[in-house]
């Protein structure tokens, strides 16, 4: 099973690397709470087509090391890019989807774009849901405080009651069985209590439309417009409208998981943007 050690704290990281080796290179950045088996509708059809998928476990979550600390955005950018080094990837197609857009644009903004050529945000977080002078029409801090406190004090709750809305069950093209949607409800838990608050604790005061700005890449903007999560006018399409060089895919009736709800439509808009 591979594994590497961060080059900040030496924290033990699983990750895995799916197709051949000389294939074109999509890098995965897994969303609070998952491991990389997210991504399977995603890595498993990709890698059988000659791509190479690569995906870590972040840490205290999936199969990486249980830790304290380093639950910060500048860290868990440093871990990813610890993982591109480590493997010394290059010419890499990086996506990112909710919480981990974020890190895929931190690591962007801390390390540069010598190992990235695109970026691809999926139902993204980026820039934020935090009300800011960039962002007046968002949620005040206050407000994702007292959410965050809820899901500390129940977390089985808050992930048993919060599938439908996930998927935006119910609306044309949805179609994810009671049997997944349960099994997705188990893989949240796969990250640790410390692992899952301490990273939720980023929103309340993540607001990245400065570094969004920076971004010099190709990027490509995935949203729907059901997205509970991550609401489409405070993240994807605020997103898109700040990176000089985007474009913007509206997927109608999504929710946050279009990786499962609309997993062809992603793999054929993801072959398409990272040329091939």
């Amino acid at each position: 099973m591979p594994y590497f050690t961060t080059a900040t704290d030496k924290t033990k990281l699983h990750f895995i690397d799916y197709g051949p080796a000389d294939g074109p290179t999509l890098v995965f950045v897994n969303s609070a709470y998952f491991g990389t088996e997210m991504w399977e509708f995603q890595m498993l059809p990709l890698a059988a087509e000659g791509y190479r998928c690569i995906g870590l476990d972040r840490r205290g979550h999936g199969k990486s090391e249980d830790v304290w600390g380093g639950f910060d955005l500048d860290t868990l950018a440093d871990d990813l890019g610890s993982l591109l080094d480590h493997l010394d990837l290059r010419d890499v197609t990086l996506i990112g989807h909710s919480l981990g857009s974020n890190e895929a644009v931190r690591y962007l903004t801390r390390h540069g774009s010598g190992r990235v050529a695109r970026l691809a945000l999926v139902a993204g977080m980026a820039p934020g849901i935090v009300r800011g002078d960039d962002n007046p029409e968002g949620l005040p801090a206050e407000a994702i405080a007292a959410a965050n406190e809820t899901f500390r004090r129940d977390r089985a709750e808050f992930f048993a009651t919060g599938g439908d809305a996930y998927f935006a069950l119910g609306l044309p093209g949805n179609d994810v069985s009671a049997a997944y949607v349960q099994k997705v409800i188990q893989d949240c838990h796969g990250a640790t209590a410390r692992a899952a608050t301490a990273l939720v604790a980023n929103l309340e005061t993540l607001e990245m439309a400065p570094e969004v700005r920076k971004i010099d890449i190709p990027t490509l903007v995935i949203h729907g417009d059901q997205d509970a999560s991550a609401p489409i006018d405070l993240t994807g399409r605020r997103a898109a409208a700040l990176i000089a060089d985007s474009t913007f895919k509206l997927y109608e009736n999504g929710g946050h998981g279009l990786y499962v709800t609309h997993a062809e439509r992603l793999n054929a808009d993801l072959r398409e943007f990272s040329g091939r």
